[in-house]
């Protein structure tokens, strides 16, 4: 059997055990509603949290970034140079997130490529949640330092890593803020207690924080009032930011350093000047005013309180992400399709993005969704749980 005949046959597996990914083609931007083969979709699916990814704010302020700074940064910034406009864009963000710097990387899987590996090495330790996000999971086995994995959540279990760590140079915990998957949120302040107790660094992902928890959505960091503790915070321009992009928020030091040495920086071309100067205004829109976040927390709480009274299981969340647990794959790929057929996209998660046997309907809420939209996408879900036995 060739190559390509091996690929097929994979692919026919995938298909046959139900966990095929089924991409759909949106036909217009991302919203409350969308366009998928001339109909609309009620759009459960998207991380984007604040609805600014179609705002005509931040498309004004793109147009703008392309007439003077044109379509491309033209190559990496080491060598063509680093437009202004992205400097710009690096000191709002250090304002936003209160940290000396900040570093614009490619994406938020870049920021942890772009730090893990470089500032650690086989002297060093790498303590790491067991249900980190791919990015950070792919950053550590970049790194040549000594692994630990501890328990979700669990301080003990992260107490006892970092004492069979002891003896390490450098000893770098590294933790999601928001976990994507359950909607739960890192105990920091625990962490922090521990970094300090065994002289460790700490870092955050915080992809589903910004734009979400803390004061404007400053993330994680500042909703617990621990920013002078945390040493490395991750973001992405991706989720709430409304574009796509990531970047590092830290000491100056560290940023001077990773300029120098991380390879996404290095040898990867930068952000376009329509992304930053988007980014920007999101930045701005975020730092004048709550009511965007506020909104997204009230539709929410509406949306949680409700579908927790039908009878559903939402496990653990304390996040608007919300988990509509189904548990079994077959049933949970159903239940997507039949949500699809009645006007409602909201993705199945199954194995191996989850355990098997947790498998669910995530529902993404975002700030543009009306109580109607909501509302709407309620009385399908409880057609469909008692279809279903599910509630």
């Amino acid at each position: 059997m060739n190559f390509y005949d091996q690929l097929k046959q994979e692919m026919e597996d995938l298909e046959q055990s139900g966990l095929l990914v089924t991409i759909r083609t949106l036909e217009g931007p991302q919203g409350a509603w969308i366009n998928i083969n001339d109909k609309k979709f009620l759009n459960l699916c998207s991380n984007n949290y604040l609805g600014l990814a179609n705002d005509k704010r931040l498309k004004d302020a793109a147009i703008k970034a392309i007439e003077k700074w044109g379509v491309g940064p033209g190559a990496v910034r080491t060598i063509a140079g680093t437009m202004k406009i992205h400097e710009e864009l690096e000191k709002k963000l250090a304002e936003f997130k209160k940290v000396e710097a900040t570093l614009v990387v490619q994406s938020g899987f870049n920021a942890n490529q772009a730090v893990i590996p470089t500032i650690t090495s086989e002297e060093d330790a790498i303590l790491s949640d067991e249900l980190n996000h791919a990015s950070i999971i792919d950053g550590v086995r970049l790194s040549k330092a000594k692994r630990y994995v501890w328990k979700h959540k669990d301080l003990n279990s992260l107490e006892e890593q970092l004492k069979q760590a002891a003896n390490c140079r450098r000893k770098l915990i590294i933790t999601d803020g928001v976990f994507s998957m359950d909607g739960d949120i890192a105990p920091l302040p625990g962490i922090v207690e521990l970094a300090k107790k065994y002289d460790a660094l700490v870092m955050i992902d915080d992809a589903h924080g910004e734009g979400v928890l803390g004061k404007n959505g400053r993330g994680i960091a500042d909703h617990f009032n621990l920013t002078d503790e945390v040493d490395i915070e991750i973001g992405t321009l991706s989720k709430a930011f409304g574009i796509v992009g990531g970047f590092i928020s830290g000491k100056k030091q560290l940023i001077d350093f990773l300029k120098q040495r991380a390879r996404p920086f290095l040898f990867s071309s930068s952000l376009s000047p329509a992304e930053t100067g988007a980014a920007l205004e999101a930045v701005n829109i975020l730092s004048e005013s709550e009511q965007l976040v506020n909104r997204l927390w009230d539709n929410a709480r509406y949306f949680q309180q409700k579908i927790k009274d039908m009878g559903y299981d939402i496990g653990v969340t304390e996040t608007p992400i919300t988990p509509v647990m189904i548990y079994d794959e077959k049933k949970t790929k159903e239940f997507s399709f039949e949500l699809y057929e009645k006007g409602i996209f909201a993705s199945a998660i199954v194995y191996p993005t989850v355990p098997k046997g947790k498998a669910r309907i995530r529902v993404m809420i975002s700030a543009v969704h009306s109580k109607e939209d909501l509302d709407f996408a309620l009385e399908k879900f409880e057609y469909l749980g008692k279809k279903f036995s599910i509630i």
